[in-house]
């Protein structure tokens, strides 16, 4: 989807994913190569006008990945919020960020942890990148500035040495949360 804010300094909003597989022993986080920046990255994207970023990174992982929402489990705080009155509560991002794309235009960002059962049973969408790579903390740590971002290198790092050793984090099914755009009940003042 193009930026939906073009002019100078405005932000769009956007949803990163970090998927895990276990290969044996070894924990390997898949990367594909953008088609546009030529660079390799966690899949990712916008979040429309129309939806929440949960639902945003439900389609994301649709179309770039061929990831259905019910083959993943995501990474969650084990103390957090599970519901709450007249809203939908959405699972908790591990990283909130603001990152430049050009000068003068910017993302924010929310990343989520998943861990895959399995590799993806559908392809990704036509016209997505089809160069993935399931990477090691190693492979991802040995890519240089031509391959990937550095600060790609610094959240991958923080995944595979903080969040997945971690004992305040637990996985729990992707589908607990509701990607429908969900209305909350109006509240007016004078119920207040």
């Amino acid at each position: 989807m193009p930026h939906i804010h073009t002019q100078p300094n405005q932000h769009d909003a956007s949803v990163t994913m970090f998927i895990i597989c276990m290969d044996g022993n070894q924990p390997q986080l898949l990367m594909h190569m953008h088609r546009k920046l030529g660079k390799l990255m966690p899949p990712g994207g916008h979040v429309e006008l129309d939806e929440t970023p949960w639902a945003a990174v439900s389609h994301e992982l649709q179309e770039e990945t061929g990831y259905r929402l019910t083959e993943l489990d995501i990474m969650q705080p084990k103390l957090r919020m599970k519901s709450a009155r007249d809203i939908t509560v959405h699972p908790q991002p591990f990283a909130s960020n603001t990152h430049a794309v050009t000068p003068e235009h910017f993302h924010t960002d929310l990343d989520y942890l998943f861990i895959a059962r399995s590799k993806p049973s559908a392809p990704p969408a036509e016209g997505e990148s089809t160069d993935f790579r399931w990477m090691s903390a190693a492979d991802v740590a040995a890519l240089d500035e031509t391959q990937t971002y550095p600060n790609i290198q610094d959240f991958c790092a923080y995944v595979f040495e903080k969040l997945l050793p971690s004992d305040v984090w637990e996985t729990v099914p992707a589908t607990s949360y509701d990607t429908t755009d969900t209305t909350a009940k109006f509240t007016s003042k004078e119920e207040l």
